[in-house]
Formats: structure tokens, C-alpha cells, sequence
């Protein structure tokens, strides 16, 4: 099979829409979807018209989990690939998220920063 690609990652979190929103202001983003799901939770679809990520919330409490690094199967980070790195930092920092692990590389440059639910996202630029 060539030409294969992620279409969508599914993640859970305490509150799928202010999730969805606040990533969408971050990234530019729009909400695709939102409704009912799995158990009768709640699903919110964001991203582009190609590529999302589906935010999943069951109809109960959200529990914390171990380490991601240390547990089998965990996610550990969710790469966002942008144009402008400082321009994607700066949108992160005013929805109060905190930047942490800069470097440049080659090819790119990169920084870190972890959402509400602890969700840590890369944010990646190959722009000289």
C-alpha cells in the first residue's frame, strides 16, 4: 500500500470541546465535528479538512495515568508540523501554556509544551 498517511489520532481528555477550542485558536484549526460516542461520551472532531484529532471524554470521570515515557502503549507527544515557530509559540503562551525543550536541528527547529490534561504536543518548523 503506498501513499499511506494518519487521518486522525484519538485521545481522551476532561473536556473535549475547551480542548478542541483552545487548539483551534493555537493552530488555526476549526472543529469538524463534535457529538454522542463511544459509552455515551462525547467526541469533538478538530483539525484541518484532511487531518484531525478526534478528543474523546466518557460520560464518567476522567482518571489520571502513569507516566507516558514508561508505560506500553503510551502517547507520548503529538507532532504539529507549522510554517512560523514563533509565531505557533507565541499563540501558545497566550492560551497559557507554558514552552519548554527548544532546539534547532537539522532540518528544523522545535519546542514542547503540555495542554490541561498533561497531553505533551511538539509544535516543528522546517522553515529556514
Amino acid at each position: 500500500m503506498s501513499g499511506a498517511m494518519i487521518e486522525h489520532l484519538n485521545f481522551t481528555a476532561t473536556d473535549p470541546v475547551r480542548t478542541a477550542e483552545r487548539l483551534s485558536r493555537v493552530f488555526g484549526w476549526h472543529i469538524r465535528w463534535q457529538g454522542p460516542s463511544l459509552g455515551g461520551g462525547k467526541s469533538v472532531h478538530v483539525g484541518t479538512d484532511e487531518r484531525y484529532l478526534a478528543i474523546y471524554s466518557p460520560p464518567d470521570a476522567v482518571v489520571d495515568r502513569p507516566v507516558s515515557y514508561a508505560t506500553k502503549g503510551g502517547l507520548n507527544h503529538i507532532g504539529v508540523l507549522v510554517d512560523d515557530l514563533d509565531e505557533a509559540e507565541a499563540r501558545v503562551l497566550e492560551e497559557g501554556y507554558k514552552t519548554h525543550s527548544h532546539q534547532t536541528y537539522d532540518p528544523g527547529s522545535r519546542f514542547y509544551f503540555h495542554n490541561e490534561d498533561g497531553i505533551e504536543f511538539e509544535v516543528v518548523s522546517y522553515q529556514p
